[in-house]
């Protein structure tokens, strides 16, 4: 054993982090979150559209307005900065929207 004693196998404790990386991780949630509430909001929007053309019951045209709304409320909410319940709302006016879907 003529290895060296004081050679240990934990990682080094690390150097203080940089602040600007927490900035540019809340810039990239927020630009996420926001993101993806207008694209959500617009398919949400262009699918009630047309359902409402078709022949579908008014249930499922209301339901996929609503789920869009919600979806634009989450894309302000992200825009703001409130990027944890701007992806609680992203989930819920999904859901509704796939419900709607349901209905169909």
């Amino acid at each position: 054993m003529s290895g060296r004693t004081d050679s240990d196998t934990e990682p080094a404790i690390a150097e203080t982090e940089d602040p600007a990386d927490h900035v540019s991780d809340a810039r990239r949630a927020r630009w996420t979150a926001t993101g993806t509430g207008v694209l959500l909001c617009l398919a949400g929007l262009a699918a009630s559209l047309l359902r409402l053309t078709g022949s579908a019951p008014a249930l499922v045209p209301a339901a996929y307005a609503l789920g869009a709304a919600v979806c634009a409320l989450a894309a302000v909410l992200g825009y703001r900065g409130r990027t944890r319940r701007a992806l609680w709302l992203l989930v819920v006016g999904t859901m509704v929207m796939a419900i709607g879907d349901q209905f169909d």
